[in-house]
């Protein structure tokens, strides 16, 4: 499996449709490697979510560029296609069977936004994921740290959840979305290697 493998002890997975990847990515992968200590991070795009809507999606080998142009020069971070490649939905738990298969001596850590782990219970086979992975959750001002704690309280893992230390993120990709629709720049919201890729290779051009 290509770009999953690594002899750290501490590993990060972060899961996204990265549509298109933002500074509130950026950052959330550099807290996390802070506070828990993570010797690799793994990002990994989603190719077919079954639990979101396609909205404004330029393609999976797209997200897939974007995300590899935003991470490519941070230093621990990996982007891997392993979603982009596999056919049919993206599962999360099926991703980390394969990554902890290759990683058998490694804690893992997913890493996900609070607005995603409120829904954590609805997501496929919860409760594997909560086997291979701690959680770690980003701060969202729309999502309050008790509505994800009663998320994971039904599964018994509210031990197994840590809210990453940093400022609430606001910012989305929908956002930046919507700014690109109304013909304004995202410069300051998106890494500058993705700012030149969207205005040169019109990403989302059909919106503007």
């Amino acid at each position: 499996m290509p770009d999953t493998g690594t002899a750290g002890r501490r590993i990060g997975v972060f899961g996204s449709a990265f549509n298109p990847p933002q500074n509130a990515h950026i950052a959330v992968v550099e807290a996390a490697i802070r506070q828990f200590g993570l010797d690799r991070v793994i990002v990994v795009p989603t190719g077919s979510a079954y639990h979101k809507d396609s909205e404004s999606d330029p393609g999976p080998g797209t997200r897939l560029a974007m995300a590899r142009a935003a991470f490519g020069g941070m230093k621990g971070v990996a982007v891997s296609p392993v979603e982009v490649e596999r056919k049919g939905p993206s599962y999360t738990y099926v991703t980390l069977e394969e990554i902890a298969s290759e990683n058998s001596d490694s804690e893992i850590h997913l890493l996900m936004g609070a607005d995603m782990a409120r829904g954590f219970g609805g997501w496929k086979q919860p409760e594997r994921i909560l086997e291979l992975a701690r959680i770690g959750v980003a701060p969202r001002s729309d999502v309050s740290r008790d509505e994800v704690v009663a998320t994971f309280e039904p599964l018994g893992a509210v031990d197994r959840v840590s809210f990453i230390d940093m400022p609430t993120v606001d910012l989305s990709s929908s956002l930046v979305r919507g700014r690109i629709g109304a013909g304004k720049t995202v410069s300051d919201v998106v890494p500058a290697a993705v700012a030149e890729m969207i205005d040169n290779e019109g990403v989302y051009g059909s919106e503007q």
